[in-house]
């Protein structure tokens, strides 16, 4: 069962699920992964910004990704409006030379 991202934010179910780094993300946070219990991708990142908030490179990396939700691509989507989904996947793909 996935969240919901209606009017009401209040009403919204948080779910669990993993971020997951990839390359300089993954040396900047210091970690390949790490849980997290949000309603969207906004929510999400803010958490993870607030966990690394001594890891200044890291966040100033993570307004510069790509990000996969359960495998699709977020692309120019406010990250406010991308529902997480129970159990989900968060992939955080920092940008890289020639792509």
């Amino acid at each position: 069962m996935g969240a919901t991202t209606g009017h009401d934010p209040a009403a919204a179910v948080r779910v669990s699920g993993t971020i997951r780094y990839w390359a300089a993300a993954k040396s900047e946070a210091g970690l390949a992964e790490e849980p997290y219990l949000a309603v969207t991708l906004a929510e999400a990142l803010a958490q993870a910004g607030e966990r690394h908030a001594d890891r200044p490179k890291l966040l100033r990396l993570l307004g510069h990704c790509s990000y996969l939700v359960d495998g699709s691509p977020v692309g120019g989507r406010d990250h406010a409006a991308v529902a997480l989904t129970e159990g989900g996947t968060v992939e955080v793909l920092p940008p890289f030379a020639g792509g």
